[in-house]
């Protein structure tokens, strides 16, 4: 073959599911691409999980498969710093895709300048936020490089990439492919026809992990600088390990599931379902722990980072540099938050119990909140208090004379 005939090179972003497949026979047979697929793990794979998705890749048609494992590096530049933060979207969502999707675009671009692709792919739909994370990412880290969007560009349905696989000679549970599920370390995103409905909410079989857990049971997460290291008083030098260990256990019950709704980076509104045991668990036993540990302004001043961190995060906007000096404030903002919480579980729910920790701020000489003061007297408040309302008694005399009292 000439090398004017040859086939340009083609990486997709592939994950298994309805839409990347879709995109895989697309690519080949009618664009006539060579496709190479390339699945970045974010720590939601088992290792039979990833040999089905090679296998299903090749069955398309894929030139070559690459499980790129990337799950460290999303821990140590992105989980971290959200437990830091404590970030919970609208107070609620984990952002766990919104986070992953960043590091997987990432690890796919390097990926693909690493075997010189000449385009790359993604199967992103045109309504949703993915397709902002992956372009943008990719634009940005190699700008002359080809995007190739069918799903999106072609406004397909789920039922016309159906058809067509099967017009195609591949054949798959497609039953199974009713619900969208993004699975990683940081939790689990469900889509399905309920979550385009807002008076609808996912069916119970719905969620990956079932309750097999009905009696109460106690949890103790050991935190140093921030970091879980301890679960149940069981050492883990790796943080990974020990999320995991917190979900086999918080899973269980069905602690985590909510249905998270927002603001997409497109402007809609957008709806997902999503079950998150161990986040969910972290940042709570993670929050009690820095009320304790922290003083009142550098409670304050992480809350506004933390909410600026996870929209940004959210947003696509990783790689803006303003980023990297949140994370700087983050990580310094840990370093006295250690010590250990105990979690109460019970099914759908959760109680914190309390705090162990060297830095506790109740602990101190000073006093016995609403019981006894040690190291003021009753005049010393006294004063204090007339000091502290001086403004405000100007403020309301200048009123009465003024004649605006209410």
């Amino acid at each position: 073959m000439a090398d004017s005939d040859k086939k340009k090179k083609v990486v997709l972003a592939y994950s298994g599911g309805l839409d990347t497949s879709f995109t895989v026979k697309y690519l080949s047979e009618d664009l006539g691409y060579e496709v190479h697929t390339a699945i970045a793990n974010t720590g939601g794979f088992t290792p039979e999980d990833l040999k089905a998705v090679e296998e299903r890749a090749y069955a398309l048609g894929a030139k070559s498969h690459k499980a790129l494992d990337i799950t460290k590096d999303y821990y140590d530049k992105s989980i971290r710093y959200m437990i830091a933060g404590n970030v919970l979207r609208n107070g609620t969502y984990p952002i766990s895709v919104s986070s992953e999707r960043i590091f997987q675009a990432i690890a796919t671009i390097e990926y693909a300048k690493a075997i010189g692709a000449d385009a790359i792919a993604h199967g992103s739909t045109g309504a949703g936020n993915d397709q902002v994370r992956f372009d943008l990412t990719f634009q940005i880290l190699a700008p002359d490089i080809e995007i190739i969007t069918p799903t999106r560009d072609m406004t397909l349905t789920r039922e016309y990439e159906i058809d067509y696989l099967k017009k195609h000679g591949f054949h798959a549970d497609f039953k199974k492919m009713e619900y969208s599920i993004n699975k990683g370390l940081w939790g689990t995103s469900i889509g399905g026809k309920e979550t385009l409905h807002s008076e609808q909410t996912l069916p119970e079989e719905a969620y990956p992990s079932q309750i097999t857990e009905t009696e109460p049971q106690s949890l103790k997460i050991g935190f140093e600088k921030g970091e879980v290291k301890t679960v149940n008083g069981k050492r883990y030098d790796d943080p990974i390990a020990a999320i995991r260990a917190i979900e086999e256990i918080g899973s269980k019950y069905g602690i985590g599931r909510d249905m998270h709704i927002g603001d997409t980076i497109i402007g809609i509104k957008g709806r997902v379902g999503f079950e998150a045991a161990a986040p969910i668990l972290i940042i709570n036993a993670h929050k009690m722990l820095e009320k304790h540990t922290l003083t009142k302004w550098q409670l304050y001043w992480k809350d506004q980072i933390g909410t600026w961190y996870g929209m940004f995060l959210h947003e696509a906007q990783y790689l803006e540099p303003v980023m990297r000096d949140m994370e700087a404030y983050l990580r310094e903002s840990q370093r006295n938050v250690t010590g250990e919480v105990e979690v109460l579980l019970r099914p759908y729910s959760f109680t914190l119990v309390g705090v162990s920790s060297p830095f506790d701020l109740m602990k101190t000489d000073f006093g016995e909140y609403g019981e006894v003061n040690k190291a003021w007297t009753a005049d010393d408040v006294k004063g204090f208090t007339k000091i502290l309302g001086n403004q405000m008694k100007i403020y309301h005399n200048n009123q009465v004379k003024n004649g605006l009292a209410e």
